[in-house]
């Protein structure tokens, strides 16, 4: 299987995409910084800057600053009408610690106000201890003056690729996992998952490959296993509780399952931060069913969407969503 454009494997997967089908189309690429995946697309009588394949003209700067604020964000989706977990922002350890006692008999979400990518996020069932409490508040604020304590919002998550207002892909990611055979260790199960070839790093390829550190260990010995132990056949073990891709989860196609309800309610996320090409990251307790209050919530809505796990899932259909961008940009 090839899913690289050639002539520019050194560039970020999605970047390729955007790449291979404006040359499809005719266009003029030209490489501006490889090292920031910047390219310049000439056709159909216009110029087009892009940048990681889906930072682009079409969205205001501002866009982006009220998504990496995730404060912010939930603000305006909340005003839209659209469900967000329920939860606090904190600006210090001191009033954040003082929180515990309103949230020690939920599930939660502790995370900083302006990461990516699952960073510091960490999320703690029910019975959790004030130590481990404030060791997920210490992590978070490690990396961010404010940090928010949220509602864990029950059900699978879904992500949601909303270009120029239309949900172009929605795909449900699996965390971190492997299936035990009932004979291999762990430790083997991840080698084996790693030789899939679509498996790799650095976002060039499909998919990044499983770890087996730090995070991964310790989310053993909660179940009480190590990279040692040996699955029963057809048992999932998880490796890690957040589901990003580029942590070694898993995408399932589910573009053409979800109840519409749901990618209207994507849509309208979309236009509430004021984003054409964004990422809806939402929790669902039943796709098949019409949205309800209580069965849904939003929990980030992303700028700059990777494109290629849409085009090369784990399982299901290439969307080819890099096509929807370059229509968005006339080109």
């Amino acid at each position: 299987m090839n899913w690289s454009t050639p002539g520019y494997e050194s560039l970020e997967l999605s970047t390729q995409l955007v790449i291979g089908e404006a040359l499809n189309r005719g266009h003029e690429v030209e490489v501006l910084d490889a090292g920031s995946n910047f390219v310049r697309i000439r056709g159909n009588g216009k110029t087009e800057a892009v940048m990681q394949a889906t930072r682009t003209s079409a969205d205001p700067y501002i866009s982006a600053l009220i998504m990496e604020n995730k404060k912010v964000t939930k603000l305006l989706l909340g005003e839209a009408g659209i469900r967000v977990p329920d939860g606090s922002d904190y600006a210090s350890m001191e009033t954040a610690e003082a929180g515990f006692a309103r949230w020690k008999n939920l599930g939660i979400v502790v995370k900083p106000n302006s990461t990516n990518f699952g960073i510091a996020v960490t999320i703690l069932h029910p019975p959790f201890t004030q130590g481990s409490y404030k060791d997920a508040l210490i992590e978070a604020f490690r990396h961010d003056g404010t940090v928010l304590v949220e509602e864990l919002v029950p059900g699978r998550e879904f992500r949601f690729l909303v270009i120029d207002g239309i949900v172009r892909a929605v795909l449900h990611r699996v965390p971190a996992n492997v299936v035990g055979d009932g004979t291999s260790s762990i430790a083997a199960l991840i080698k084996r998952k790693n030789d899939d070839p679509r498996r790799g790093s650095g976002y060039k390829s499909p998919m990044d490959k499983l770890r087996a550190g730090d995070e991964e260990k310790a989310m053993l010995r909660s179940r009480g296993m190590d990279l040692h132990s040996i699955p029963g056949a057809g048992i999932t073990v998880f490796l890690r509780k957040n589901s990003n891709i580029s942590t070694g989860g898993d995408g399932i196609d589910f573009t053409d399952s979800v109840h519409e309800g749901y990618k209207a309610i994507a849509s309208a996320a979309a236009a509430a931060v004021g984003a054409r090409i964004c990422g809806i990251d939402m929790m669902i307790s039943d796709v098949d069913a019409a949205p309800a209050a209580a069965g849904y919530g939003i929990i980030e809505c992303n700028f700059n969407p990777a494109l290629h796990i849409h085009d090369f899932p784990f399982n299901g259909k290439n969307r080819r969503v890099e096509t929807h961008v370059l229509d968005l940009l006339g080109l």
